[in-house]
């Protein structure tokens, strides 16, 4: 037993002195809390010798992790590199954090941050909080620094992408996504984001180029699918369009927006009983119920139905008379029934019914819109325009010769 004491003794006194020089050396006071740790340990030890007691199993084991095994792991982590003093304030920070304390524990990130720059947990945890309180110009320059310390986190590349976009600075943040998909190609979400910014600055035809690569990685993805489906209706290519929507629509059957669309494609193609088939199904949904009301008074007009057209079409007007009656007195096609047409004296525009992206009404306007030009084309015309449109290998060609 006093032989084990002595060693005790010996190996814990050596590595309080360990731990002591680092902390004048660094001069570092965090190591002021692992020296009481140790203290204690030491202190257990010497109170047994002094007073010849033998001490129960709990301290024994305590003395000889406060005292050897927790300044033994400590040294062991630096010389591999890891900052004690970086993983106690780390460790503070994540407390305050859970416990609501974002001012203790942003000070302390702060502190961390400005002694070990190249700490990227740090960085990245701080710009977290900045982002938390809406700083995104600090939580931008905090993931730059966890980038700078470590190239290979892919998240804080998005992150600084998803941020700058918030900004409205699209060009900067598709150069990063741009990055960002060289390196990890496979990052649905950053393909999501560079179509979104491509689509809105209408370089469709880059938007669908992005789409696809995606699609490669991502197949069963309805977001990847669907908006490859935008980015072709608005270079008016209705084939593959098409194909994109159906896929989607397999895919995620509770989504209507691209059924809507299948429905507009049908209808520029002359297939009055599919556009029918698809706006039946669209017609109970909110935001889509009035437009897709109006489609069917279209279609029973063509089919020569003018009841059903008549009640489709004051159907219609029920549900949003600002959006419908001005649609209704521009197209020639109700000239027939407007005489069993319902106006309402008063109306007002609905602000209940859920509102479309931007891309969605863009999408939806130029689809009616076609719908409209092409009602008015012949069959051999639209089964040229059906022959002439580009498949998606032309796009992916035209790619690569505007790189060569």
């Amino acid at each position: 037993m006093l032989i084990e004491q002595l060693i005790f003794t010996i190996i814990a006194f050596s590595l309080f002195v360990a731990i002591f020089t680092k902390m004048i050396l660094k001069n570092d006071t965090s190591y002021i809390t692992i020296l009481i740790i140790q203290t204690i340990g030491i202190v257990i030890n010497f109170l047994e010798v002094l007073f010849q007691i033998k001490i129960n199993t709990l301290l024994f084991i305590l003395k000889y992790i406060f005292a050897i095994f927790l300044p033994i792991l400590i040294l062991v982590l630096e010389k591999n590199g890891k900052s004690y003093f970086a993983i106690i304030n780390l460790l503070k920070a994540k407390f305050y954090l859970k416990c609501g304390n974002n001012k203790k524990a942003k000070k302390i990130l702060i502190k961390l941050t400005t002694k070990k720059p190249e700490n990227a947990k740090a960085h990245r945890l701080l710009a977290e909080l900045y982002e938390k309180e809406g700083g995104t110009r600090k939580a931008i320059d905090e993931y730059v620094q966890v980038i700078d310390n470590d190239k290979t986190d892919y998240a804080s590349y998005f992150k600084i992408a998803d941020l700058l976009y918030e900004l409205d600075k699209k060009d900067e943040a598709a150069e990063m996504l741009t990055n960002l998909l060289n390196k990890k190609p496979d990052y649905q979400e950053a393909t999501q984001i560079l179509g979104e910014i491509l689509i809105e600055t209408q370089k469709y035809k880059e938007a669908a180029i992005v789409y696809q690569e995606g699609l490669k990685y991502n197949p069963l993805s309805y977001e990847l699918n669907y908006n490859l489906g935008i980015a072709y209706t608005m270079l008016n290519d209705f084939q593959n369009a098409k194909i994109c929507y159906e896929r989607a629509a397999q895919i995620n059957s509770l989504e209507y927006n691209c059924k809507y669309y299948l429905a507009q494609i049908a209808l520029i193609y002359k297939d009055i009983e599919e556009a029918n088939r698809y706006f039946m199904q669209t017609k109970d949904i909110d935001e889509l119920s009035a437009d897709s009301y109006f489609e069917l008074s279209k279609i029973s007009l063509i089919k020569q139905d003018k009841e059903m057209a008549i009640h489709y079409i004051n159907t219609a007007i029920d549900i949003d008379a600002f959006k419908i009656i001005p649609k209704v007195k521009k197209d020639p096609i109700f000239i027939p029934i407007m005489a069993k047409i319902s106006f309402p004296f008063n109306i007002e525009e609905r602000e209940d019914l859920k509102k479309l992206q931007p891309k969605e009404i863009d999408t939806k306007d130029h689809l009616e819109e076609m719908a409209d030009i092409t009602r008015h084309l012949s069959y051999d015309d639209i089964h040229l325009l059906k022959k002439n449109k580009s498949k998606p290998k032309k796009i992916e060609k035209s790619e690569k010769e505007r790189h060569s």
